[in-house]
């Protein structure tokens, strides 16, 4: 939920506050995400402890991992592998990544 605050300068303005969370994995409090990613308690944990800059990191890893194991992200099993890469990589030790993955260079 976004806090709204109000500021007088001779007319009100509608002033929008970022929702800030104490981010898991930069272990700051940093600007969250605008709304949970997903409609369920998994959802909300995200939306409650993971920054935005943090859910980017997420999104290039997902991309990664999507390409690298050649993931199909509709079926359900790529969907359920990627969620228990999601908890790992936010709640736990950090997903791993694949064996075979090499970096590209810079």
């Amino acid at each position: 939920m976004k806090r709204i605050g109000f500021q007088y300068n001779g007319s009100w303005e509608h002033e929008s506050m970022a929702h800030m969370v104490f981010c898991v994995r930069n272990k700051k409090e940093m600007e969250g995400l605008d709304e949970p990613p997903f409609d369920s308690e998994f959802g909300q944990k995200i939306f409650k402890n993971v920054s935005k800059a943090a859910w980017g990191e997420w999104v290039d890893r997902q991309k990664m991992l999507l390409n690298e194991y050649r993931l199909q992200p509709w079926t359900p099993a790529a969907q359920t592998f990627l969620v228990e890469q999601m908890e790992e990589f936010f709640f736990g030790t950090g997903s791993a990544l694949p064996s075979e993955y090499v970096p590209p260079a810079q």
